[in-house]
Parts: C-alpha cells; structure tokens; sequence
C-alpha cells in the first residue's frame, strides 16, 4: 500500500487535479490525502478574521469567492452531467453551512469547523471525478478515523484502530480518498493538525496501515540545497535522513511540515518528496540512512526572538537553569537553540504571546536583554565530532557577517546560527558560494 498526499498548487485547478490523476497508479491500493485547494484556506481564515470584528458582508464577499473558485473546477473536471451535479450539491452543503456559521458569534470551534470546509470540498470534487473515470474509488473523511488528543497531539492508538477497521484489507488498484489536516479532538469536535498539517496526516496514515511508502507530492522537485527564493543555482538533495529531514522542516525549510517526519520515522517507512509539475524529476528520498556527505542543505527560520538572562548567581549554582526552563514551560512557550556561560544564558524563541509574562518572571533571575527580528540559519550534514573542520569552515564562509549566537554539538546533524534578520539573504548566498561550489559544478556538468 502507498499512501500519496497532494498539496495545495498539485489540486488547484482542474488541469492541475487531472495531473493528480494521472500520476495515481492503478495497480497499488492507495490512500491519496489531499489539501483544500491553493488559496482557500488563506480565504476561509479570512473570514474567521471578519467574523471576530463582526463584518459579516465581507465575510459572505469571500465566501463567494470560494463557491465560485469550487464552482469553476467543477465546470472544467466534470464532463458528466451525473457526477457535475453530485459535486455541486457537497459544495452547495458546505458554502450554506459556512453561512449558517457566519450569523453566530465566533468562537473556536466556529473557528475550526469553517478551516475544515477546503480539504472536505477538494476531496469531494476529486471523489467524483474518480467515479466519472471509473476507478475503484472510495471515500475515506479524515473525522472518522483522525484523532487527537487532550495535548492537540495525534491520538495515535485510536487512529490505528479507527483506520485498520475502516480499512482492513486492501486490493491493487483500490483508491481511498481522504482530507489532510483536519481531525476531531478529545470532545469529539472538528479541529486540525495545523497549518501544513496534510504532510502530517500523510504519514500519521502511513505509519497506522504500515504502508510501503508515503509519497509527499506538491510543487518543487524534491529538498534544495538551500532556499531557491533568495539563492540562484541550487540543487535538490537525492537523498535525507530522517534526523536531517527533520532538522530542516523545522528550521525553515517549507517543503515539509516540522512534525511529519516523526510518524515515519517510527515505523521505518520511507518517504518520497515528489513534484507534481515534473513527476518523472527523481526528487527527494527519506529514509534511516544517510550518505555521510559533511553539509548538505541549509534552511532559514524567521521571526525570532532572543533572550539573554545575565546573572552572578548563576554561577556554580545548580537549578539555575531548570528554574529558567519552568518559566518557559509554565507558559507553553518552546525553546529553539540555547548557549551558556558561566554567568548567563541565552535562548530563542519562536512565539511572543507569552512573551511579556515571561519577561517579568525572568527579571527576578537577573538582568534581560531581548532581541527581535533575528533569524535562524541551520546548517543540515553529517556533523559528528570526528569531523574535524566543518565549523571552521562555515564560520569563514561567512566571517563578516556579525553573528549572535552559535549553537554546535547539540545534534550530529545540525549547526545553527542566530543573526539578525537584515543579514539572511546576504547569509544564504555566502554560504550556498562558499560552501557548495563543487556540487552545484557537478550538476551543471551533468545537465
């Protein structure tokens, strides 16, 4: 069994979602997981957004704009007059029960409930244009199987059983048609995995059927070297750890959702990074192995937040730093890189809604400095302690860039640098000309 996901742009148009089709084989049972199409859950936050200031024509405005971009797909996809009018109807329900949920007050589940509609409104046009061509197709919505938690975390054991028996055997060619990113939480009510969370759904899926692969489809050939944004002339990467895929996502790397990795990881089951425009392109494989290559990739996080907390007492003091850590973990705030001397320490954050308690906590430790607008740059390879150099190396490539934090040894696969976020793009280039030029030789050679 595979198990295909199929993001945004790889089912944002008619043309596009024939594509999709096209690359669905159909000799192997599949579980496909699709996204609601490109832009619509930008357009149905939108609406979330007028709802919480009550400007309920602009969200009916929106709401139009989403049954038109459905309506127009539909036209396109469906010859079949059986199958066009089946279509319309789900999207019909959907678009009158946004609008029922539009005239109450909002409040989270409202929230949650209007999020859902793009991934069940894109499954349910797919659905029937796999009936229309007569495959053996069935429709599997992610809330009768996809749980989470009192944590929002994946509910792993009921899903497992919720899925093997929903599905408990499979025959080549069967196709099951399911929604990422949405779920039921612990009251049974409609929430979901988070922004990106469809790469999550995937391989929740997977690692519960034990499939043979999960193959993560959308709009570029595989990881890059570095962030074909700011960067000219990078390269996709063959081949990934899990521990240096993981390392990427999270650090910036916009390919994969942070926490995909982890399901598969688990249960050994590779993945596949595939793109949907070039679907014979090799991509990226993911796997327990790694070819050892000293750097191979870099990522970039915005958005950061450094804290500096300086004190004398610190000093041969233990409990220090775990009194610190309390602080953060009191106000569910996680940590990203941390580094330490004798009288201070200093870490990154990601999330400043807590930020000003924090702040207040932490001034009875000492003296607190804070600086905004930083940026991560995480450097992905194989960095074990025997390899001597490496560090050297990059810090040279990028000598006169001010730097405000390093961080090293805290994993074999990553070193992370903290600078301000004025100095990324320059960062990116530096180190993509100074630390891959024989690669990017090798494959212009090739090409």
């Amino acid at each position: 069994m595979k198990v295909l996901k199929f993001g945004g742009t790889s089912v944002q148009s008619a043309s596009m979602m024939k594509k999709v089709s096209d690359i669905i084989s159909s000799e192997d049972a599949q579980i496909i997981v699709l996204s609601a199409m490109s832009g619509i859950t930008n357009q149905l936050l939108a609406i979330t957004n007028h709802l919480q200031k009550n400007e309920i024509s602009k969200c009916l405005e929106i709401l139009e704009k989403v049954n038109l971009a459905h309506h127009t797909v539909i036209y396109e996809l469906l010859s079949d007059e059986t199958h066009r009018k089946k279509a319309i109807q789900n999207i019909q329900f959907y678009i009158e029960r946004a609008k029922q949920l539009i005239q109450q007050s909002l409040n989270k589940q409202i929230a949650n409930e209007l999020l859902s509609f793009g991934e069940q409104m894109s499954t349910s046009i797919f659905y029937e244009y796999q009936m229309m061509l007569g495959r053996k197709v069935y429709f599997l919505p992610a809330l009768n199987f996809m749980r989470l938690n009192a944590d929002k975390e994946p509910d792993m054991q009921k899903i497992n059983v919720l899925l093997q028996n929903l599905i408990p055997n499979t025959s080549a060619g069967e196709l099951y048609i399911t929604q990422g990113f949405i779920a039921l939480n612990e009251n049974d009510e409609i929430d979901n995995l988070g922004r990106g969370g469809s790469d999550y759904s995937a391989t929740i899926i997977g690692a519960a059927l034990q499939a043979d692969v999960i193959e993560i489809w959308t709009d570029i050939d595989g990881v890059h070297n570095n962030d074909p944004r700011y960067v000219e002339n990078t390269f996709p990467l063959r081949e990934l750890s899990y521990n240096e895929a993981a390392e990427l996502a999270y650090f910036g790397a916009k390919i994969l959702h942070p926490t995909c990795i982890v399901p598969a990881q688990k249960t050994k089951i590779p993945i596949f990074l595939k793109n949907t425009m070039e679907p014979m392109a090799a991509g990226t494989i993911i796997t327990q192995n790694s070819n050892k290559q000293n750097i191979k990739a870099i990522a970039a996080k915005d958005g950061i937040i450094a804290i500096r907390i300086h004190s004398s007492r610190m000093l041969n003091a233990y409990g220090f730093l775990r009194k610190v850590f309390e602080i953060f973990e009191k106000h569910k705030t996680p940590i990203d890189l941390i580094t330490t001397s004798e009288v201070s320490v200093s870490v990154t954050i990601d999330d400043d809604k807590q930020l000003f308690e924090i702040l207040n906590e932490l001034k009875d430790f000492g003296t607190v400095e804070v600086d905004r607008n930083q940026s991560i740059i995480c450097i992905v390879g194989d960095f074990l302690a025997a390899n001597k150099g490496i560090v050297a190396q990059i810090l040279n490539s990028i000598n006169e860039i001010p730097l405000r934090m390093v961080s090293y040894g805290g994993s074999d696969n990553n070193i992370s640098l903290l600078l301000n976020c004025d100095d990324k793009i320059r960062t990116l280039k530096l180190l993509n000309s100074r630390l891959f030029t024989k690669q990017v030789d090798e494959i212009f050679k090739q090409n």
